[in-house]
């Protein structure tokens, strides 16, 4: 193991034969062993991310609605009438209502698609022009998402009076999935809990996040201290044991709960989504104006939008033009991004433009996803919670850096994600209003880039394990705490954590799972 400080900047790593890592590494039966800090912290396992709490294969919708295109004319109403459509079937013993099959051609849209209720799946025939696969164009100037799943706002999380327990635990390790409340009674196995990590005036002290240095040569005043209970994390877990006063949950905390900063809590509480969602075997290309790639903004802006929905996927399509590809609201649970393209954005490269897949919810999994020219590839936004996990990604002529952006994401596993320009967490400190320290619990585990950062902040922990890249210091606090760096240019052994993890919980068979969906 070597610390960030222990690494001269400057210097690039080079691979050397596969390794065991110092912090989780396989025993003689073949199960993962990870070492654990002084307080009890270890790497968390991240293998519950992903449709269906992870190792479940994406479902195959059976169609009962199918369209041809037109020579001309814009289709969005007659797509949405199909969509409605379905929308008023009856859905099987699993949610399903059905698939709205696009055939081969081009349909233009002008506005917005919405699947506004769950078991519905909106697929073309294939997403490549060469094998005659089926195109929605977004035409027209308006700034929008094309495809939107579960963003029509209902009421949101709301907590079930008189359901709040407080952790009575000092501390709970940001891996734990068990802890002690002052009573259980009430709460059974199958229960969807909040675990309620608040963000405590304390706690931010701690970090230096009431003390960001502004913006040199700008308004001191544009630089915004952060300020307790903004930060407040609501994970949302399933029990899967009580024992007596003690909790256990399907997936860790991802986040210390230390009584010196709050401690934690828990409760019972409702959150209506749209369940068992898909969009798949399309490409969707945004019209723009030709020439100005880099500086037209009148267009379609994000290919597909996940708002409030739970088991919802989108795989096997190819997104041309847009700024973003797909974006995963912090609304979101279990959602699966599999096999994915982000060609070639269109817009200004600069903030807040070309994020190709952003995992902001809980339990997101992005497996095989692919682009070309964008700025942040793959992304969490400010208090993303996890467990989120990018897996076997790519990223070339990257115009900015992979990793957590800005304002304490935490429990993101980057898995093999080969990155041609920047792999970063860091303090961001004045970067933007004041994103500061932009995420913890992260893990690059066996990722390549031309250079990394990995910095932790007090209270937390950051890793890069058998990475392959130059490790250089942050752009903002270049004297901030290091991460952990351990067999630094040398791939360690599991390949990837997620898989060795889903194993580890499952058994070798969920890992079927992950494999390609068969090709129509």
């Amino acid at each position: 193991m070597v610390g960030l400080a222990g690494l001269v900047a400057g210097v690039a790593v080079s691979p050397a034969v596969a390794t065991s890592s110092s912090w989780v590494w396989t025993d003689a039966a073949g199960r993962l062993v990870y070492r654990a800090d002084a307080q009890g912290n270890t790497i968390p396992d991240f293998s519950r991310a992903g449709y269906g709490g992870g190792g479940v294969r994406l479902p195959d919708v059976p169609v009962v609605v199918r369209l041809a295109p037109r020579p001309d004319g814009d289709d969005g109403a007659r797509i949405q009438a199909a969509i409605d459509d379905v929308a008023r079937r009856p859905a099987d013993a699993r949610g399903l209502r059905g698939a709205v099959l696009l055939e081969r051609g081009t349909f233009r849209v002008a506005g917005s698609l919405a699947l506004r209720e769950g078991g519905i799946v909106l697929r073309g025939e294939g997403r490549t022009l060469s094998a005659g696969g089926t195109t929605i164009l977004a035409t027209g100037k308006t700034k929008r998402s094309l495809i939107e799943i579960g963003l029509a706002r209902g009421p949101g999380r709301r907590e079930r009076e008189g359901t709040r327990r407080r952790i009575t635990d000092a501390y709970v390790p940001w891996s734990a999935r068990s802890f002690s409340v002052e009573s259980a009674a009430g709460y059974a196995v199958g229960d969807r809990i909040v675990v309620h990590r608040p963000s405590t005036a304390a706690w931010i002290s701690a970090i230096g996040m009431d003390r960001i240095k502004p913006r040199p040569d700008a308004d001191p005043a544009g630089t915004k201290q952060w300020k307790a209970g903004d930060y407040d994390l609501h994970f949302e877990r399933t029990i899967v044991a009580v024992e007596g006063d003690r909790i256990t949950v399907d997936a860790p905390v991802m986040n210390a709960l230390d009584a010196r900063y709050g401690g934690g809590s828990i409760y019972r509480y409702t959150f209506p989504r749209v369940v068992e969602a898909g969009v798949e075997q399309l490409r969707l290309v945004s019209e723009y104006e030709r020439g100005r790639e880099t500086s037209d903004e009148d267009h379609a802006w994000t290919a597909v939008d996940l708002g409030a929905v739970e088991n919802a996927w989108v795989r096997d399509v190819t997104v041309v033009a847009f700024s973003h590809a797909v974006d995963v609201d912090s609304n979101a649970l279990f959602v699966t991004l599999q096999d994915l393209e982000h060609l070639d954005p269109v817009s200004e490269i600069t903030g807040g433009r070309r994020y190709s897949f952003a995992l902001n919810g809980q339990y997101g999994f992005a497996q095989r996803c692919f682009a070309r020219g964008a700025r942040h590839t793959f992304v969490n936004g400010s208090r993303a919670r996890g467990p989120n996990v990018f897996l076997d990604g790519r990223a070339v002529q990257a115009h900015a850096d992979s990793g957590p952006h800005h304002r304490w994401s935490v429990g993101t596993l980057y898995d093999n994600i080969a990155d041609d320009n920047q792999l970063r967490v860091q303090d961001r400190q004045y970067s933007g209003s004041g994103h500061g320290w932009a995420g913890a619990q992260q893990v690059f585990w066996n990722c390549t880039s031309k250079s990394l950062v990995v910095q932790a902040p007090p209270t937390a922990q950051n890793w890069a394990i058998g990475c392959v890249g130059e490790f250089v210091k942050g752009s903002w606090a270049p004297d901030a705490p290091p991460g952990i760096v351990d067999a630094a240019g040398t791939p360690v052994q599991p390949r990837s954590l997620y898989r060795a993890q889903l194993a580890d919980r499952l058994g070798p068979r969920a890992l079927a799972s992950l494999d390609p969906a068969p090709v129509p």
